[in-house]
């Protein structure tokens, strides 16, 4: 269901006009043994990394990607690189790449990348060329990269380049979750516990709220999720999870397309986002349930299940409830009538919809039809400022809400004048 890795390398016989992908050991940071300690790469490396001469004894060439603003609020840069198949001939070839990132003038702050990529067997006759990507991270500033890569005969092709990274003037009030001149490996995958430790909130503006979301692909017709896909919503989760003011969060995953809940974490500190992405591994999109063929509109009936049990139980009573998710168009909306008779609940309720193309699909969906019951607000997360910007003013307004209650309950009187 996930895809592969973000650092991978493809050959393509342009000929045949296929790829495929080389296996790569994957992409890793080098540490030191001792926290503290410097990284000590090897001699010869360095003395090429050092040196302002550009080597093609492996005709390659690199093309350095410009960093981009992404849903996890980190700017992500790397390059291309492509090889001609035919230096790549034969079988048992191994590449190395090694490059280092440090910000600008800084060369004693550079962090040290490694890369190894096994290549499958080549004709000496094939055309075409091989690509090898990678990835890093890094904050608002400007950096220097010295980059080589060398076969198991120690042949070298070496390139370096500058990048800067820069927020745009639209995108200036967004407070990024990494900082200025820091530079960090990308990572393989969104479903790592990566979120560091919140201070503990004032009592008063300790929220616990409920997640509802809907993991599905933002084309309704694909039969995977999709790398952008689970990126993206598990952004949303990662941004509202890192406010502050947020204590203690559940979390319902569900599939509107499989009429299911696909995982459900009761209230915690923490979303355990391994787990939520082991779950995710068993959605089978594509596939109808035998059952379901002889229930009419039986997506609309599980949506009106979902929320009767999720927002008409009250029993924990949640600071605020959350739905996230793309666009769920389906042949008939829960009647209003119905989520009514629901009552009036005590939290605000909202809704983040991702939505990458908003003026191809302007019209509301069902989740936010169904949330119109419940004087819902439904925020539309098309780009990284849309999510950071959504999610300030959303927690703000818990919080002035839960204030507000709390005042009511203090002094009804005083409410009741108002």
């Amino acid at each position: 269901m996930r895809s592969q890795p973000r650092v991978c390398a493809r050959i393509g016989a342009l000929a045949l006009l296929i790829s495929f992908e080389i296996p790569a050991h994957g992409q890793f940071i080098m540490k030191p043994p001792t926290p503290g300690d410097p990284i000590t790469p090897m001699p010869s490396d360095v003395a090429i990394l050092e040196s302002s001469n550009s080597r093609t004894e492996i005709p390659c060439t690199v093309t350095p990607r410009k960093p981009e603003l992404a849903f996890d609020l980190r700017f992500h840069s790397g390059y291309e690189s492509t090889v001609p198949l035919k230096e790549l001939a034969g079988s048992g070839e191994v590449l190395t790449l090694v490059f280092r990132v440090f910000p600008e003038g800084e060369p004693s702050q550079a962090s040290y990348f490694v890369q190894h990529f096994q290549v499958p067997p080549i004709a000496d006759d094939a055309k075409g060329d091989a690509l090898l990507q990678g990835m890093f991270d890094i904050g608002e500033g400007s950096y220097h990269v010295d980059w080589l890569m060398r076969d198991r005969t120690e042949r070298i092709c070496s390139s370096n380049w500058d990048v800067d990274a820069a927020l745009t003037p639209k995108d200036k009030p967004v407070t990024l979750f990494i900082s200025p001149n820091q530079i960090t490996q990308t990572s393989p995958e969104p479903f790592i516990n990566d979120t560091p430790g919140r201070p503990t909130p004032p009592s008063e503006d300790n929220l616990n709220v409920k997640l509802l979301v809907n993991f599905a692909p933002q084309n309704s017709l694909s039969a995977a999720l999709k790398r952008s896909d689970t990126d993206a919503l598990v952004s949303i989760l990662k941004a509202i999870q890192r406010d502050p003011r947020i204590g203690h969060l559940s979390l319902v995953a569900f599939n509107i397309g499989e009429d299911r809940v696909v995982y459900r974490q009761e209230t915690a500190e923490q979303i355990d986002f391994p787990a939520l992405g082991k779950a995710l591994d068993n959605v089978k999109l594509g596939t109808v349930n035998v059952l379901k063929l002889g229930q009419k509109h039986s997506d609309t009936d599980f949506l009106e299940s979902l929320i009767q049990q999720e927002i008409g139980n009250t029993s924990h009573h949640p600071d605020a409830v959350i739905f996230a998710g793309p666009k769920a168009i389906l042949d008939a909306d829960v009647p209003q009538d119905d989520l009514r008779r629901i009552g009036d609940i005590e939290c605000p309720v909202f809704y983040m919809n991702f939505n990458l193309n908003p003026q191809a699909v302007p019209w509301k969906d069902s989740i936010s039809h169904a949330i119109r019951a419940f004087k819902g607000t439904e925020y539309t997360i098309s780009r990284p400022r849309d999510l950071w910007t959504s999610t300030t003013e959303m927690v703000s307004r818990i919080v002035r809400q839960k204030r507000d209650r709390a005042l009511s309950s203090a002094n009804p009187s005083a409410a009741g004048g108002r």
